[in-house]
């Protein structure tokens, strides 16, 4: 499995042809107490850059935007009742949605770990 991130923070995790996508646990940090996530229904199509998720927290709304396009397969319905998991495990357990991957090409302009530490650095 190989992992991107975007500059958005989102995190992809692309097993064959479907991707698991997240928040950053730098994302998260920002946040702050994660209270409220919103998530999309299987079967939506989402374009790269569209808005596929919400998360509230005590400081603020947040988008979660597609990193790549695809169509939704699975949301984390445990993200419901326990939006708190965001905080806890936002790159493992507090996954977001799954979705298919319609074009690979994309995701040659998301980064690798270590090209996304050095991007957070400089914020």
């Amino acid at each position: 499995m190989t992992t991107y991130y975007s500059k958005d923070h989102e995190w992809i995790a692309v097993d064959g042809a479907t991707a698991t996508i997240g928040i950053t646990d730098y994302a998260q940090s920002q946040l702050g107490d994660v209270v409220f996530v919103e998530l999309p229904d299987a079967g939506k199509a989402l374009a790269q850059g569209d808005e596929a998720a919400v998360v509230e927290s005590v400081k603020a709304a947040s988008e979660v935007f597609a990193p790549i396009t695809g169509e939704v397969t699975e949301a984390n319905g445990a993200l419901a009742d326990a939006p708190a998991k965001v905080n806890e495990d936002p790159e493992g357990a507090a996954w977001f949605i799954k979705m298919t991957i319609a074009n690979t090409s994309e995701l040659e302009g998301l980064m690798d770990e270590a090209a996304y530490k050095a991007f957070v650095e400089t914020l």
